[in-house]
């Protein structure tokens, strides 16, 4: 579970790790050394982890939940040795309600799991967010459940900071990809930008040719073949250049746009660019779409694929792809990367190529009614061969794909899912219960 540093998006949570005891407990002596053991088994798991002082008395809890705030925290874990007071956690929680962890220590004569268990059924009644782990302070499987956990933590309070740009309008007929703006920034924490599309499009032209040009060719040298003439291509870079300013500019995490059908192409070459800069762009102005591309882009660290399901095939596997706008680091081999136009306009430029094998995880958002809904799938994507003019991802799932076709008409699912590499289904069942009640959590039938 130790998070890779050379991933570029990884999310590093920061965490405040103290220890909790009552002093007349049997225990309560081992707290600051609990603390500072758990302190570094974070560290060493790639956190960032606020220094830590034991907490036993309200003054010390008071002080450091001041010492939160001003940290900005995405959760404080617990490292528990006897039994304890509850108020010592509900003081310190009064001015920087965060996210909970409480970690119990074993031991017979210490009360630590009692004093755990007599603050979460009040933390239950409070709706405080909390998780619980009981076990030894050490690597294995208690330190990956709250890994979990506390990377869930994490990234809902990134999707609560989170902006997107959204660029025109959503395709037409397509009205599941419509956003709730009110409900998405209730239930997630997301805030949409409004962009001008004719300012854009002014935008785009305005950009340097020398530089567009000059990146042009750099993107040429990395493709195996290129079947667009250089002044299709210096616009592709222009729009790159325009789009990767004013996210700079708004302080966007991601951007929608209404590529479909007039912009079919034209923004595909820089969503392929963007992904490696952890700016994930979604097609047909789908930003629930591109919700569920920030989220796996946080969990995996890498960039994503932004899909429609297209077709089951006869070994029971399914091909998911769109036009072609995936990061080429998505592509199998290399040496398979075409630059071509767009199927259907025949414009623009596409990075075209078979998508890697490799364990992925697939979500579609949708608002519904009150709330949005998140159906989620994990399976492993296998080779396959160049069956649609886009990144095409093959993946077989556990379960029989009719069975999977039939859930997703039965629950209203839609057919955008976005692919990340990994299995990251852990996270998201801890976050949808983090979000609470405006998110509801869907899963096919085992």
């Amino acid at each position: 579970m130790i998070l890779n540093p050379k991933k570029r998006n990884v999310l590093r949570p920061k965490v405040g790790v103290f220890a909790l005891a009552s002093p007349l407990e049997v225990g309560a002596d081992q707290a600051p050394k609990a603390a500072k053991v758990l302190a570094d088994l974070l560290r060493k798991t790639g956190f960032d982890v606020v220094p830590f002082i034991p907490i036993n008395n309200p003054e010390l809890s008071l002080a450091a939940g001041m010492t939160l705030a001003k940290e900005h925290v995405d959760a404080v874990v617990f490292a528990i040795t006897s039994w304890f007071e509850d108020y010592l956690v509900l003081d310190l929680l009064e001015d920087y309600r965060v996210p909970v962890l409480l970690w119990s220590v074993p031991g017979m004569e210490t009360g630590a799991l009692c004093g755990s268990q007599q603050l979460t059924a009040y933390l239950k009644q409070l709706d405080f967010p909390y998780h619980g782990v009981y076990g030894p302070l050490e690597k294995g499987p208690h330190l990956i459940k709250a890994c979990h956990y506390l990377r869930a933590c994490a990234m809902k309070n990134k999707l609560r900071r989170s902006r997107i740009g959204l660029i025109g309008h959503h395709a037409m007929g397509m009205t599941e990809v419509s956003a709730n703006e009110i409900e998405l920034k209730k239930s997630i924490g997301t805030r949409i930008v409004t962009l001008d599309l004719p300012q854009m499009l002014n935008r785009f032209q305005t950009m340097s040719r020398k530089q567009a040009q000059s990146l042009w060719k750099q993107v040429v040298r990395k493709s195996v073949a290129c079947k667009v003439t250089e002044e299709t291509g210096i616009d592709s870079m222009k729009v790159y250049l325009a789009l990767k300013e004013v996210a700079n500019q708004q302080r966007l995490d991601a951007l929608a746009v209404g590529c479909y059908p007039h912009l079919m192409g034209r923004i595909c070459l820089a969503a392929s660019l963007l992904a490696d800069e952890g700016i994930p762009i979604g097609c047909e102005g789908d930003v629930n779409g591109v919700v569920g591309q920030m989220i796996l882009t946080l969990l995996t660290g890498e960039p994503t694929h932004n899909t429609d399901w297209l077709e089951p095939l006869s070994d029971d596997t399914v091909i998911f792809t769109h036009c072609g706008s995936g990061s080429f680091c998505l592509a199998e081999q290399k040496k398979d990367i075409t630059l071509a136009p767009v199927r259907l306009m025949n414009q623009g430029v596409c990075a075209l190529f078979p998508a890697k094998p490799g364990p992925v995880t697939l979500l579609n958002l949708l608002p519904s009614g009150d709330h949005y809904q998140c159906a989620m799938l994990e399976g492993e994507a296998i080779s396959t061969k160049m069956v649609f003019p886009g990144n095409p991802l093959r993946v077989r799932f556990s379960q029989p794909t009719e069975k999977i076709i039939d859930w997703i008409h039965m629950e209203g699912i839609g057919h955008h899912w976005m692919a990340g590499y990994g299995h990251v289904g852990l996270e998201i069942r801890q976050w949808t219960l983090l979000v609470n009640r405006g998110l509801r959590l869907i899963l096919p039938p085992t």
